[in-house]
Formats: C-alpha cells, structure tokens, sequence
C-alpha cells in the first residue's frame, strides 16, 4: 500500500491555526451560553424579571430533575423522538422518490406541478383536524402531520437537483447510449447527493415542527403535550425546560445527519 506522505511544514502550521480557530469559536460559543443563563438567572433573583412567567435556570434545573425521577421525562422525550424520526424518514424517502418520477416522466412533473405548488403554500395546521379524524387522536395522525410538512420540500428541492444536472454530461451519456436507468444511477443521482444532505438537514427543523403542532393539536404524551400542558396550568418552568430539552433534541438530530454525512463523504473518497 502507498503511504502517505507527512504534510509539510507550512500545511501543518496551517492545520495548528485552524485547530486553535475553531477551539477559539468554540470557546466563545460556550461562554455566550454560560453569559445568557448567568444574567437570566441574575435578572430572577434581582428581581429584575419575574421568575413565575420567565423561570429561570436553577428552576428549570430542579424540574428537569423532577421529571427524571418520576420516569416521565425518558417517555415523552422517546415519544416525540419515534414521531419525529419517523415521519422524517418517509417525508424523504417518499419525496425523493417521487422526484425521482417526475425527472423520469417530464409529463408527470408538468401534472403535478400546480398540486405541488398549492400544497407548498398550504398552513399544514389546516390539515391537522383531517389527519386525526383519518388516523385518530394518537401517534398515526402526528406521524402523518410531520410527513405533509417534509414530503413537498423534499420533493421540490430533489427535482430541482435532478433538473439542474449539468446538462453536457447528459448529453455525454445519451451519446454513449446510456439508457435512462444508466443515466439516473451514474449521473443524476451521484451529482445531487448534495442536494439530498442539504435536504436532510432542512428536514430535520421541519419533521420537529410537525410533530410538536401535532402534538399540540393531539398528544398524550411528547415534548409538545408538555409544553400544551404546561401553558394551561401556569408551569412556566415546564413549558421552559419543555422547550430547552426540544432545541437540545433537534440539534442531536441535526449532528446525527452530519455525522452521517461525513461518513459517507470518507467511505466514497469525497472528502479526505
């Protein structure tokens, strides 16, 4: 096997100052963090704010401790979880596909089109009472309110990718004799595999948004029922410690895609 030769010395002074730039940032990041929650949690016990509708750190501590010891906590996070991936999975896996047949069949996509259009511009709330007289009030109806919000972004953004494949190479193939099969899964799908990632990573906002409006609309359970339940009572600190625990789960997701990513970017020599 060939070895690798050892980057030179100006590409590791390089790589030295881009280690300590990105330490830096980070740095900062966590400190802009710690500054929020120190003058948030200094406003309450000042009295500069009032604690009951704005919470504060230490109390969203102390109920997030709650919610662990009653066993709670670990359900509705599992259940907003199992909803939200889900419906992200078949939001694109259908979206891609029918992209797929609308750059195979230019009929179709001309057909389509309008639907599409109208269905994009569309509140997805309006659809909410539908889906549960359809699928009922539980998990069926929240799966398919976070699919209706991800599928048509799926699949406007992947037929825009396969429309836009370099229109030479194309051409190339088509004057090799590639046949339409050959054409999608040597050209057309490969040139938009960024396309399908930045998607992904659209989808996962969007798949969280679905499954807390259909949460709020109908839940026994998430991190939606939480904060739907919080409000009607008065617990800020629920509500609050709902909504942290929401955000800390999306960017989860989000660096799961990442990291998905970038496996797959070393496995297929894309990136060293």
């Amino acid at each position: 096997m060939r070895e690798l030769s050892a980057p030179s010395p100006a590409r590791s002074a390089w790589l030295r100052q881009r280690q300590r730039r990105q330490r830096l940032i980070r740095l900062w990041q966590v400190s802009l963090l710690l500054a929020v929650l120190a003058v948030w949690e200094l406003s309450v016990r000042l009295g500069w704010s009032d604690g009951f509708l704005f919470s504060s750190p230490s109390r969203m501590a102390a109920t997030l401790v709650q919610l662990c010891r009653d066993g709670s906590l670990a359900v509705h996070i599992g259940t907003s979880c199992l909803e939200t991936a889900v419906g992200f999975l078949l939001g694109t896996a259908l979206g891609a596909a029918v992209a797929v047949c609308m750059w195979w069949s230019e009929s179709l996509a001309r057909v389509l089109d309008p639907y599409l259009v109208v269905l994009g511009a569309l509140p997805k709330t309006a659809l909410g009472p539908i889906f549960i007289v359809w699928m009922g009030a539980g998990m069926g109806s929240i799966i398919l309110m976070t699919l209706a919000i991800s599928l048509i972004v799926t699949i406007l953004n992947m037929y825009v990718g396969f429309q836009s494949t370099d229109e030479q190479k194309l051409r190339l193939m088509r004057s090799l004799g590639a046949t339409r099969l050959q054409i999608l899964g040597m050209l057309v799908l490969p040139a938009n595999y960024p396309t399908l990632f930045n998607t992904l990573k659209v989808n996962v906002g969007l798949s969280w948004v679905g499954a807390m409006m259909g949460e709020f609309l109908v839940s026994r359970a998430g991190l939606g029922y939480l904060i739907v339940y919080g409000s009607q009572v008065f617990n800020m600190d629920l509500v609050m410690t709902s909504v942290v625990i929401l955000a800390a789960a999306a960017v989860v997701m989000y660096r799961l895609v990442l990291w998905v990513e970038k496996i797959l970017n070393r496995l297929w020599g894309l990136q060293p």
